[in-house]
């Protein structure tokens, strides 16, 4: 599972938003932002670096988090 694509049991890839997800995501990586914004939203979502600086699921369902099981 890539970092930068959730797991689809926390995001559905047929959501109509899906690709625009991905590419919000993609970019707050890159700048290392811990926080992006859900493009069909308008809300504050964690970026997989917020997880990774976290070291560990909290077991909230977080859509980038890198610690969901396959």
């Amino acid at each position: 599972m890539s970092a930068a694509r959730p797991h689809p049991s926390r995001l559905d890839p047929a959501d109509g938003h899906y690709e625009a997800i991905i590419v919000a995501h993609e970019a707050a990586v890159a700048a290392g932002q811990l926080l992006y914004r859900d493009p069909a939203t308008g809300l504050s979502v964690l970026s997989v670096l917020a997880h990774l600086e976290r070291g560990e699921c909290c077991a909230r369902g977080c859509r980038h988090c890198p610690y969901v099981e396959d």
